[in-house]
């Protein structure tokens, strides 16, 4: 599972890796990218790597594209292919791709991570015998055609029985990064080097000598402010299905705001600017759309949950057993009336919630 280099070329399995490309289509060969001494050093010491290997082999094809460096994590470089005009050209799979908050919902209750790295996991699997000459590369050094998957072209499929890299794996972590941010038992944070660049961001200065820029201390004040204000974003804790849920909402002239909760713990955060029409809504039909606007964006959590909402504008309260209603607020109501969910007043709702 963690061997210091791939054995070779990988196993045949019921899976290898086609490309089905759109009718009418001539092969596409490019010029080969100029590169420093030392990167095209580097390119020929990968190059006879890859040939030891067997991955590769000297190809006629007259598919050709160009070649890369990008450098990985911890500084060694990757060898990329600029397969863009060949992946244009590709019959695309079409897979649904899992929403981020749907995979931090499935980690609510793990107390230890772990993160496996796999060693050149694309280079795992075999392709497809027919379509290796539109995987052909070209360098100085040569003209060669991959014979597994390489990394960089579209449609690469699922992958079974990988090998991991050891260096790079780690095991039995309180929290880990994952997707941008830092899981824990204690929820999801924002991953602090996301961040640095706000936290470095420094003040305005005078373009020239004759033109003077303002700036004094209840400037620098307000500018501080604004970047805690960005970095210092609160942990959310990930919901526990069968309990309930608190929504405060608030609405303003200025957008739609509301917090979920569960067990005092903040679940998440919503809110979005007025649309136009929205405007000339009266303080009534903003109070409930708010209301409407979080049983939306938050479905998948509140349907068939037992949830509590809480406004301040009393009138709400009384939505169910008003005689005259418009025609936008019956169709709210009946919205409304899919969930288990009791409007109550509240007084003290902090009025930055509608300041998207």
């Amino acid at each position: 599972v963690f061997p210091k280099n791939l054995p070779g070329l990988p196993p045949e399995r019921e899976v290898e890796f086609p490309i089905e490309l759109i009718p009418g289509f001539t092969p596409i060969s490019i010029t080969p990218y100029r590169m420093a001494p030392a990167k095209l050093r580097e390119l020929k010491a990968q190059l006879q790597e890859l040939l030891e290997k067997g991955f590769i082999r000297p190809s006629v094809s007259p598919w050709g594209a160009p070649v890369l460096f990008v450098k990985k994590k911890y500084g060694t470089l990757r060898l990329c292919i600029n397969y863009r005009q060949l992946n244009r050209i590709t019959i695309k799979n079409r897979y649904p791709l899992p929403r981020i908050g749907d995979l931090f919902d499935q980690l609510k209750g793990a107390k230890v991570f772990s993160k496996i790295d796999l060693r050149s996991g694309y280079h795992q699997l075999r392709v497809r015998e027919e379509d290796i000459p539109k995987m052909a590369f070209r360098t100085r050094c040569g003209h060669y055609e991959f014979l597994v998957m390489p990394f960089g072209l579209t449609n690469a499929p699922a992958e079974k029985e990988l090998y991991a890299k050891l260096s790079n794996c780690e095991f039995w972590l309180d929290e880990v990064t994952f997707l941008g941010h830092v899981v824990s038992t204690e929820g999801v944070k924002v991953d602090p080097s996301k961040i640095q660049a706000v936290v470095e961001w420094r003040p305005t200065k005078s373009p020239t000598e004759d033109v003077k820029f303002i700036w004094d201390d209840k400037c620098q004040d307000s500018f501080e402010t604004l970047k805690s204000l960005l970095t210092e974003a609160p942990i959310l804790t990930l919901p526990t299905e069968g309990k309930e849920y608190v929504v405060y909402s608030d609405a303003s002239h200025n957008g739609l705001g509301c917090v979920l909760i569960q067990e005092g713990k903040v679940i998440s955060y919503a809110s979005r600017k007025l649309k136009p029409h929205e405007l000339n809504y009266p303080t009534h039909d903003l109070e409930l759309a708010v209301v409407v606007f979080a049983l939306k964006i938050w479905r998948h959590y509140l349907y068939g949950e037992k949830c509590h909402i809480f406004i301040d504008h009393k009138s709400l309260k009384y939505l169910g057993t008003q005689k005259e209603l418009n025609l936008r607020q019956r169709r709210w109501l009946e919205l409304i009336k899919e969930y288990d969910c009791p409007i109550d007043y509240h007084p003290c709702i902090p009025m930055w919630l509608s300041m998207p």
